[in-house]
């Protein structure tokens, strides 16, 4: 069989189990709704008083919540990967996820040590998602600032790894002279949520989505440009500057706005592209990209539906399951030591 046919099939086979995946994460919950009142709650109404409630306000953000983390993390992970020409670069190297910690700890953790107007931010519904937004945007642009000026890629990697190790020391210094209820709070925030966005926040969160999805889209010809070096990029008329500044910038705008939006998620970013390249076996980023955009959504949907506890009334942490998940993931790949595809 011809691989375009089956690239088509395996497409296929994908948008189905994430159609699936969908309707099952709706239906699963501390209130368990079978997946045919699910269907009818999209095409009609239920005769069920709370059902509707719970579907729309609460289950159906959480899981379109859900798909846009995944994908967005696993096309960051994807870019940063081809980028660095490293098996082992996630969406955060940058020190992206370290920027938005920052932010969220000098509102939570720095009201006990500045007070005031610290202390006054925590009371509006939106200060941890700014402050995450603004550590974020520092470090980007304090990344975009130095990979105009460094060549070397790999020198980008180490600075971007240094400002996650100067961030991680700030927030260790105010979590020593934060309170213990500041603390819970701050730990709460890392454990990731997928559940905490109305539909307004949610349509924020989608706009610059959507934006980072672009500029990811049009890297594409320059993504696998920069698989046989760059050199021989240069030597094809790619602009290397122009085409790390447009990679840097959508990775930067999908990771930082999910840390925002729903905390630091880990792992996935790191090995859903590997589970990509090793069931489509390919290089051309115009089969990985939307192939890791289904990838990463139905294995968030997955892990969604096993924090639920199905039937429970209790929520385990996101970031422990994907953590569960992608851990194992990454040590296989590594063991294995199949040579990677870039």
């Amino acid at each position: 069989m011809p691989k375009t046919n089956t690239y088509t099939l395996s497409f296929i086979a994908l948008i189905f189990i994430l159609i699936i995946c969908f309707f099952v994460n709706i239906g699963l919950g501390s209130v368990s709704i079978p997946i045919q009142a699910v269907f009818k709650s999209f095409i009609g109404t239920l005769d069920h008083e709370s059902w509707p409630y719970i579907i729309q306000d609460y289950r159906l953000p959480k899981a379109i919540t859900a798909i846009l983390v995944g994908s967005g993390l696993g096309i960051s992970g994807l870019l940063m990967q081809t980028l660095f020409r490293n098996p082992l670069a996630g969406p955060f190297v940058l020190g992206i996820s370290s920027g938005a910690s920052l932010g969220v700890a000098l509102v939570i953790l720095g009201s006990g040590i500045f007070g005031g107007m610290f202390a006054s931010l925590l009371i509006s519904k939106w200060s941890v998602v700014i402050a995450a937004s603004l550590g974020s945007f520092l470090v980007l642009l304090a990344v975009l600032v130095v990979s105009s000026r460094v060549r070397d890629t790999m020198a980008i990697l180490i600075i971007g790894l240094m400002f996650g190790s100067i961030t991680a020391a700030i927030v260790s210094v105010l979590s020593y002279f934060s309170s213990a209820e500041q603390l819970q709070q701050y730990i709460f925030w890392g454990f990731g949520s997928l559940g905490n966005l109305s539909w307004n926040e949610l349509f924020i969160f989608l706009i610059v989505y959507c934006f980072g999805m672009l500029l990811s889209i049009l890297s594409i010809k320059g993504l696998n440009t920069l698989l046989l070096g760059e050199n021989y990029a240069k030597s094809l008329g790619l602009n290397i500057k122009k085409s790390r500044f447009v990679i840097i910038l959508a990775t930067s705008l999908l990771a930082g706005t999910i840390t925002a939006f729903a905390g630091p998620i880990a792992f996935i970013g790191l090995a859903i592209p590997h589970i990509t390249r090793q069931v489509f076996n390919t290089s051309n980023h115009k089969i990985l990209l939307p192939a890791v955009f289904l990838f990463g959504a139905i294995i968030m949907l997955i892990c969604d539906s096993i924090a639920q506890l199905p039937t429970s009334d209790y929520t385990l942490p996101i970031n422990a399951i994907t953590s569960l998940i992608g851990a194992p993931v990454v040590i296989w790949l590594l063991v294995r030591k199949r040579k990677m595809i870039f």
